[in-house]
């Protein structure tokens, strides 16, 4: 199965946990690669609206990826579909492999859990070929090393709320 899931427990209240997922104010405090400098180019949030952005390595590699939403329900639940990106937002390839997905679904759920938030990530490739699912599925071990980053630098960003 090529479906990657993360589920973390987070130190903070679902409703302000949905917000710094939802906002530009916040997420360029915080989401993507460990060293890496977002910039939010276009956040739209509601169905068939986009999250357009780019992150910059310290050495000046700058990629752009985006969100399309497909579903908001705040404060428990976004799904979009995620890709790379160029600048003017279109779907581009993965810089790093022409058989990556092109496209990745994505299920966020934010549930009560103790006072904190339970915070689940299902990604799947959306519309992909046999070879892009089995690609992705061998890329788990890497994307789940990846997002322990960016999702430690959201629990270190919450704790200054």
């Amino acid at each position: 199965m090529s479906e990657l899931e993360i589920t973390r427990i987070l130190n903070a209240p679902r409703e302000l946990v949905f917000k710094v997922w939802t906002e530009s104010a916040h997420l360029q405090n915080w989401w993507g690669p460990t060293g890496m400098k977002l910039e939010v180019a276009q956040l739209e949030l509601r169905p068939e609206g986009i999250f357009h952005y780019s992150m910059e390595t310290p050495d000046g590699n700058k990629m752009w990826g985006k969100f399309v939403y497909q579903e908001i329900t705040a404060p428990e639940r976004i799904v979009y579909i995620n890709s790379f990106a160029d600048e003017a937002g279109n779907t581009v390839r993965a810089p790093f492999s022409p058989i990556f997905p092109l496209e990745v679904m994505n299920i966020m759920t934010f549930e009560e859990h103790e006072g904190n938030t339970k915070f689940t990530l299902r990604s799947t490739p959306h519309n992909a070929t046999e070879e892009e699912q089995q690609f992705y599925a061998a890329m788990h071990a890497n994307m789940q090393q990846g997002f322990a980053g960016t999702f430690g630098q959201l629990e270190a960003y919450l704790e200054t709320l």
